[in-house]
């Protein structure tokens, strides 16, 4: 596993001259244009723009999903570009958890089982217990033998997000966590993520078409078209912020 705690100044995720093409009828369709970016870990960064500006295919691009056409993307100064699928993949499942729109539990499996699943896949002992804890973090310690149907909309995220936690990753993707979601469900989920960043000092990457939802983040990064047309750091919400406040 990746750890951040060994590196010194570079930033954890980096993005330089991105740019991702893809054959059309017309010749060659430009998704995402030179695109740089650096994230320090614990930040809290919403990717924020319209349909078709370019977000997912960056999401994929950061998490290793995708490899761009020029352009380099590291983590924790690894050049995922470098690797082969096997690698990425490992790189994937030992640094990096996703939260989607749709929740993507398994129906049949109650909270617990379901949160146990990585943990199991991976051979650990004490993946009941870990995802007891996860839970209880969420706020769902007493929910932990239902299934998804028996549970709401926000509980069900809750229940993704302890998923997405448990292996304890240094980056979570938050992929419109609360698309599904009514106005109050959306605004607690969004507080639980952050609280989770702040308790345990994973970077958390959110993409959003909302400008409100984006509001909830230290730093919003705004495309349009394929091209990064704003990088606001409204505060400074990443390691160096810590380190002001021990001085």
């Amino acid at each position: 596993m990746i750890r951040y705690s060994d590196m010194k100044t570079a930033p954890l995720l980096a993005l330089r001259g991105v740019t991702k093409t893809y054959p059309s009828g017309d010749g060659a369709l430009t998704v995402l244009s030179e695109v740089s970016l650096e994230i320090p870990a614990g930040q809290f960064v919403a990717i924020i723009g319209s349909s078709g500006s370019g977000k997912s295919t960056l999401l994929g691009l950061m998490a290793g999903l995708d490899r761009p056409t020029s352009g380099t993307v590291e983590l924790a100064e690894v050049d995922l570009g470098a690797l082969d699928e096997e690698g990425l993949a490992a790189v994937r499942n030992q640094n990096i958890g996703f939260v989607f729109q749709s929740f993507q539990l398994i129906d049949s499996f109650t909270a617990l089982e379901n949160v146990a699943v990585p943990l199991e896949l991976r051979g650990d002992p004490k993946a009941q217990e870990k995802a007891e804890a996860a839970l209880a973090v969420v706020g769902l310690g007493k929910r932990l033998h239902h299934t998804p149907r028996q549970l709401s909309g926000g509980e069900q995220q809750r229940v993704a997000i302890a998923r997405a936690t448990v292996t304890a990753p240094i980056l979570l993707f938050a992929d419109e966590p609360t698309g599904n979601l009514d106005t109050k469900s959306g605004a607690a989920i969004l507080a639980t993520l952050d609280a989770l960043r702040k308790r345990t000092g994973l970077t958390l990457v959110l993409v959003t078409h909302d400008p409100a939802i984006a509001a909830r983040a230290g730093r919003t990064a705004e495309l349009r078209d394929g091209v990064l047309v704003r990088d606001t750091a409204k505060r400074d919400t990443g390691k160096r912020a810590a380190a002001k406040k021990k001085k």
